[in-house]
């Protein structure tokens, strides 16, 4: 075991049991950072209320009943109650050399593995994604990466939107147009433009939105062979432009993950069915509605979740209510993360309420949503074009890797480096730049999209950390032996070496944060303290030109499991790594 929180959480928790008793072994270490030591334990301080006692008298106790000589010095008290640790070097660098033989890096797998959904990315089907849709699809993707290292079972989830009125109005478009006719095409060159004139229509011309409709229940009842061919069409249109955007970004999503609006029509009578059946759906100014106690307007009337429209339709919310229905009694989910926008938060509130007072969501069911902030210009409004539409994706994915390969251009390279397929490292660096960008922020907050700070070598970027690996792989290259042979062993001399050292073995603790609180930030935060502490090693300890062999070989295997953290780290991202740069 190398993380040091885990080490020292099960000491603490043994001497908790020794000095108060069976019944305190099982309380919360409470492992932290501390800024008097390495670690502080801060137990004592909820302890004291429990026990009736000061919280110094406490923790002078449990230092009493404490075993950790092995791995730390005398513990202090400190403050109110504080218990501080600091590690024993030779802990320290035995606990980094297992690093190296660890393919784990110190990640505990999950004890009681669940089987987890994640739903990200849902794009709209027969539309051009957006850079609406960068943060859940990316945000997602780390998510579900991140749990399933962890151990957990993940199924991945693309929620698209395939079904409703707006399949009724493209359908009904192509119908008015010919599928020959030239405007027809754009399907396949410029769906967004297809779908912006089949919308103008829809809008203007009341006889073709009534036709429209008309055309979403033949949809839905699926008796119209023609438009069901269509809708098949446009499906497979919208797959392959799906995957091509994921191979692009780098994301694992596959045609097996879809699960889109469609996948649940035939369940949606049955649970409207049984809403009415429980007495929880009734009537409400022509529309079928759930009232869920705890939500109202401002007037203080109650909020309704309508699961039947006016016209005998369903909605997003019937939607909902019947996939919790199948993530529970067919996937047998245990937990459930919503990558969504935050502005859903309300619907997903209702939806889960109402699942609950339905009983189809037990309490042991975790289903959360994992609120997605938006993406802002530099002028502090939402990133939109000059016209004021939406950015296409695409478009934004091919400006990033022009401009990195701009900066590429400008770089003077050695002999041995003016073979290298800038076209390719490009790509890596410049969807890298946009993923690590929009990771790196609080994924419930908004964030600015702004190039020139994204796509920077200095400072908490994706290009540095990806240069800090490409730059330990240089390290390996002039040494003429590869990061994969270094065992070590590694020593640990200089403040530089044991700084470095003891943040690679918070490693598995920070994985295991992200898995609990789905804020992949925390991870990227920490691997740019990593390639921080790394170049100031590089620094400070020669790491070739060492004193003599045996410093030599310590370093080269401190930098291999710098490297290893770094890489598991940016690919549980799902950030690219270049091997050169």
């Amino acid at each position: 075991m190398a993380d040091p929180q885990q080490v020292l959480s099960a000491r603490v928790r043994d001497a908790l049991g020794a000095a108060f008793g069976d019944g305190y072994a099982d309380a919360d270490p409470l492992i932290r950072p501390s800024s008097f030591a390495d670690y502080q334990s801060n137990a004592a301080l909820p302890l004291a209320k429990r026990l009736g006692r000061p919280p110094r008298d406490i923790a002078a106790e449990i230092i009493g009943r404490l075993d950790v000589s092995d791995i730390a010095a005398e513990p202090t008290v400190s403050g109110p109650g504080f218990v501080n640790f600091t590690l024993r070097p030779g802990w320290i660098a035995e606990a980094t050399t297992g690093l190296l033989a660890d393919p784990r890096l110190g990640t505990p797998l999950a004890a009681s593995p669940r089987t987890v959904i994640v739903e990200y990315s849902s794009p709209n089907i027969a539309k051009e994604m957006h850079v609406g849709h960068l943060r859940s699809t990316i945000v997602g993707d780390a998510i579900a990466r991140v749990t399933e290292f962890a151990g957990h079972h993940v199924i991945r989830d693309n929620h698209v939107g395939d079904w409703g009125t707006q399949f009724g109005m493209l359908i009904e478009y192509l119908f008015d147009i010919g599928e020959d006719a030239p405007e027809a095409q754009l399907l396949r060159t410029d769906p967004n433009a297809f779908y912006q004139s089949a919308r103008v229509k829809f809008d203007t011309d009341a006889a073709f939105a009534d036709r429209a409709r008309e055309r979403v229940v033949k949809l839905q009842a699926q008796d119209d062979p023609a438009t069901q061919r269509l809708w098949e069409e446009l499906m497979e249109l919208s797959r392959q432009y799906l995957r091509n955007t994921y191979a692009a970004l780098r994301v694992t999503l596959t045609d097996d993950d879809i699960r889109g609006e469609s996948f649940y029509n035939d369940m949606l009578a049955d649970v409207v069915a049984d809403l009415e059946a429980m007495g929880l759906a009734v009537i409400s100014d022509g529309a079928l509605c759930v009232f869920p106690p705890g939500f109202t307007g401002r007037d203080g009337t109650q909020l309704p979740v309508i699961v039947r429209k006016r016209d005998g339709g369903y909605n997003y919310s019937t939607t909902d209510l019947a996939t919790i229905r199948y993530r529970i009694d067919k996937l047998n989910a245990d937990r459930a993360i919503y990558v969504v926008g935050s502005d859903q938060t309300l619907h997903f509130r209702m939806v889960f309420a109402v699942a609950r007072l339905a009983g189809w969501l037990p309490e042991t069911a975790d289903f959360t949503h994992a609120q997605i902030g938006l993406v802002l210009g530099t002028d502090g409004q939402r990133l939109r074009t000059r016209s004021g539409d939406n950015v296409p994706l695409s478009d934004l994915l091919t400006e990033g890797i022009q401009r990195a390969r701009a900066i590429l251009d400008e770089v003077d390279r050695d002999e041995q480096d003016r073979g290298l397929d800038l076209d390719a490292i490009a790509q890596d660096i410049g969807i890298g730049a946009i993923k690590y960008a929009d990771l790196s922020t609080a994924r419930d907050s908004t964030y600015t999209f702004d190039w020139d700070r994204m796509i920077s070598f200095r400072g908490d970027t994706g290009p540095y950390l990806q240069y800090a690996t490409t730059r330990i792989r240089s390290i390996f290259r002039r040494a003429g032996i590869a990061e994969t042979d270094v065992r070590g062993p590694i020593a640990v001399t200089e403040p530089a070496e044991r700084e470095l050292a003891l943040k690679l073995l918070g490693f598995g603790a920070v994985v295991t944060q992200v898995v609990d609180t789905t804020e992949p930030h925390r991870l990227c935060g920490y691997l740019f303290e990593v390639a921080s502490l790394f170049t100031a090693f590089y620094e400070q300890c020669p790491v070739l030109k060492a004193d003599d062999d045996e410093t030599r070989q310590s370093r080269l295997a401190l930098c291999a499991a710098a490297l290893r953290v770094l890489t598991a780290g940016l690919g549980l991202l799902g950030v690219p790594i270049p091997d050169r740069m």
